[in-house]
């Protein structure tokens, strides 16, 4: 593996760069926006621009612009129906804002509102993709936000660092940075004392990289170092590298992508074509398929389709081009699909040879139950059911 500066010298090579801004980077202790920090972020993302950078920041604050609004104490915000009230306020007045620095360098912007929803349709994900990709081409900067307003439990990201990593591996950016309240991953709390290590490299996340999250004691804010390392995951199983760093300190991006030595780097995996990364992050799977040994073996050391005769069990109700999990007889998640078939059909066909499909359904789709263009193996880093939880164990927090 190269050292940490080999590492760091390739962020300096970022074209496209997803820039996401934590609502402790944004906000005053008393939860309304900081004008000052934000003109300074400003002018630093203005700059990546100016030598030839794509940026799209995804930017927290609305319910913290929403507060400065209407006078509200941000300690007595409490409840869903309050924040997406107050961001239904707030969201206005700060792309308002936005749209005031970035014109003060010559630069457009853009309002970019997501739910889960977008991303977990296939046409409303193309379509999402197709509109960043024009925003940039026209050299604007994409401001994106969860849409907090409609968004409810079910279609939350949960949090705007899980939403930048998927963002990131939609636009295919070359770089995610997360500017936090803090430096970095440390081997402790750092909000807690001194004396804890920053880790400048992540070359794989571990379960003892994970071990060192800690959630955060904002008022306003989601998550805390879980969510970065859930956004970690998400980004280089996509092939981008994440920094995270500490938005409160000047010129931190622009020493973030020279490739000095600031915060902490988690280094790219090999990267996952547009539609696979689609099927392992833009889709929450709808149902189960429990396949015999010899399946997996086929479809873990031969690349090959899931076909009926290796399944053994079906759980949940799920309709034909739905995105379903496959395991193993132990109950162990080793790949997700889009499946040729509603789950009453594999229900009748499971166990049987392709050539009988027909013959019992009276029609057929093909036979695959999964075909392997439209099947992502899952590796041993990637606990997919842990990261759903995390996400929505966040989502319910906010």
């Amino acid at each position: 593996m190269e050292t940490a500066q080999a590492q760091r010298k390739k962020l300096a090579q970022a074209r496209r760069v997803v820039v996401k801004v934590g609502t402790s980077t944004l906000t005053h202790p008393d939860g309304k926006l900081n004008l000052p920090q934000m003109k300074r972020l400003t002018r630093e993302i203005s700059a990546l621009h100016r030598e030839g950078r794509e940026v799209i920041l995804v930017s927290s604050g609305a319910v913290g612009a929403g507060v400065g609004r209407i006078g509200a104490k941000a300690g007595h915000i409490k409840s869903i129906p309050q924040k997406q009230a107050l961001a239904a306020i707030g969201q206005g007045a700060l792309m308002r804002l936005y749209e005031e620095f970035f014109d003060g360098f010559g630069l457009n912007v853009a309002q970019v509102l997501l739910t889960r929803q977008d991303l977990e349709d296939r046409k409303r994900y193309v379509n999402a993709r197709n509109t960043f990709l024009w925003l940039l081409r026209w050299k604007v900067v994409p401001i994106v936000n969860e849409n907090d307003t409609v968004a409810v439990e079910e279609i939350r990201f949960g949090d705007n660092d899980t939403l930048s990593a998927l963002v990131a591996g939609l636009v295919d950016a070359d770089l995610l940075v997360l500017l936090s309240d803090v430096d970095g991953l440390y081997d402790g709390d750092p909000h807690r004392g001194g004396g804890f290590r920053l880790i400048p490299l992540v070359e794989k996340i571990t379960p003892q990289v994970e071990s060192l999250a800690r959630g955060t004691g904002s008022g306003l804010a989601i998550g805390g170092m879980t969510t970065k390392i859930t956004a970690a995951r998400i980004a280089t199983d996509c092939g981008v590298p994440m920094v995270i760093a500490n938005g409160q300190k000047p010129g931190v991006l622009a020493r973030v992508v020279a490739g000095e030595l600031v915060g902490t780097l988690f280094c790219a995996g090999t990267g996952l074509s547009g539609r696979r990364k689609w099927i392992l992050y833009g889709n929450r799977p709808v149902g189960t398929l429990v396949v015999d040994d010899g399946a997996k073996k086929a479809l873990v050391e031969s690349g090959k389709s899931l076909l009926p005769s290796g399944l053994l069990e079906v759980q949940g109700e799920f309709e034909m081009g739905n995105v379903v999990r496959v395991r193993d007889r132990n109950g162990i998640e080793f790949a997700r699909g889009i499946t040729n078939y509603a789950a009453e059909d594999l229900d009748r066909i499971k166990g049987l040879h392709s050539r009988q499909i027909n013959r019992v359904l009276g029609y057929d789709y093909g036979e695959e139950v999964i075909h392997r263009d439209n099947l992502v193996l899952v590796t041993d880093s990637q606990d997919l059911d842990g990261l759903e939880e995390e996400i929505v164990d966040q989502g319910t927090k906010s």
